[in-house]
């Protein structure tokens, strides 16, 4: 039976834009018929992730998503330098006693198969073969489509890579860089690893077209964190002066600008399976309660980057109530289908999130075991008091 931890929180956000839509605005949802602004759960996941807390506190344990491994095994093998390290940023300068350029990108394209599909499913079509007019070839050679560019060795879509795997990489690279040939079918084979030591994969999940059985269902869901009363983006039409104009002959502004922006108190709901965590980190029971305290932790005082330079809209959770039970879990996000018009909106909020939670369990029975509530309205509870609370589950 899963063992489940749901977080509860209230996070009042001053202007900002932290997630922005395709238009450069903030994100907003229709809620009970009112508009609400919204921080995308993607967005929420990133902040947290790559955090200081998050990254400090697993070191180690975190992987690497991106479209471009096949680039920095390429580098690798060039210049000689360790692939973490260069996913790190160190430059990489192809080096007399690294692989040839041409040998080192068709290598790192086998690697990189692993992981991405190289050969593709689409249909076949024609390459590197210039059309005539009316759409008719000079050539008549038909390759495969491939999912990785094999120009910038650059995948078509993110793969979320573990830090073992990458260690598995590195060990391969090592080896051809020492035996100067190409990678063996049995080598590539043991670079996917079935068992993770990578938290952030671990919790956030991965798919692999190329390779199913080695998918990771995601530990832990992040709703999108949407506002509990209505609101209005306005507009914020600014100027920046030029130093060095004294107003002798132009006393304009030598920048005109606009952004848009909003603020409100959102309501954020996150849910971990814990016994799916476990599992996905091989049975490490210590890894997978340090890696729930660093989420937690990152949850209650992380907030998404977006526009922090223009707002400081920088933020800590004032509200905190952290379940954990056997039972099916709930959001409690129906507090706010209508939207709050408290003047004091944060106690209201507070007030309608345990009436909404009181009546559920009068209706459904209880919906956890425990609970464990940080209030820093009332100053009540504490932050350590809910890590320790959330991390202590079972073998």
């Amino acid at each position: 039976m899963s063992e489940f931890i749901q977080l509860h929180m209230l996070v009042s956000y001053p202007p900002s834009n932290l997630n922005r839509d395709d238009l450069g605005r903030p994100k907003t949802a229709v809620m009970g018929g009112t508009q609400r602004l919204r921080i995308s759960s993607q967005s929420l996941k990133r902040a947290w992730r790559t955090s200081e807390v998050f990254q400090k506190t697993l070191e180690g344990h975190i992987g690497f998503r991106t479209k471009e491994m096949g680039a920095k095994v390429r580098d690798s093998l060039t210049s000689g330098i360790p692939i973490g390290e260069i996913l790190a940023g160190k430059p990489a300068m192809p080096s007399p006693s690294g692989i040839p350029e041409k040998e080192a990108a068709a290598w790192a394209l086998k690697i990189a198969g692993v992981f991405v599909d190289k050969t593709g499913k689409k249909d076949d079509q024609k390459l590197g073969v210039e059309p005539e007019e009316g759409g008719k070839s000079k050539g008549t050679k038909k390759e495969k489509s491939s999912n990785i560019d094999t120009k910038t060795l650059k995948g078509e879509q993110l793969v979320f890579y573990s830090n073992n795997e990458i260690a598995a990489i590195q060990d391969l690279i090592a080896t051809l860089l020492k035996e100067k040939r190409e990678p063996k079918a049995a080598e590539l084979s043991k670079l996917l690893q079935e068992t993770l030591t990578s938290v952030d994969v671990a919790m956030f999940g991965r798919m692999l077209a190329n390779a199913t059985k080695n998918n990771i269902e995601a530990a832990v869901q992040v709703s999108h964190a949407v506002t509990v009363h209505e609101i209005a983006v306005e507009d914020d039409y600014f100027t920046a002066v030029d130093d060095l104009n004294r107003g002798l002959e132009d006393a304009g502004a030598a920048h005109v600008g606009e952004t848009e922006f909003s603020s409100g108190l959102f309501y954020t709901y996150v849910c971990i399976d814990a016994s799916l965590l476990k599992k996905n980190l091989g049975g490490d029971i210590v890894l997978a309660k340090n890696a729930i305290r660093s989420l937690v932790e990152a949850a209650a005082k992380v907030a998404p980057s977006g526009k922090q330079n223009s707002f400081a809209s920088r933020a800590y959770a004032s509200y905190l109530l952290a379940e954990k039970g056997a039972q099916q879990p709930r959001s409690l996000s129906v507090a706010y289908l209508a939207a709050q018009r408290d003047r004091d909106p944060l106690a209201g909020a507070i007030r309608n999130l345990t009436e909404t939670r009181k009546n559920m369990d009068k209706v459904y029975g209880n919906c956890c075991d425990a609970s464990c509530e940080m209030n820093a309205v009332t100053g009540t509870g504490s932050l350590g008091e809910v890590l320790d609370f959330v991390a202590d589950i079972h073998a």
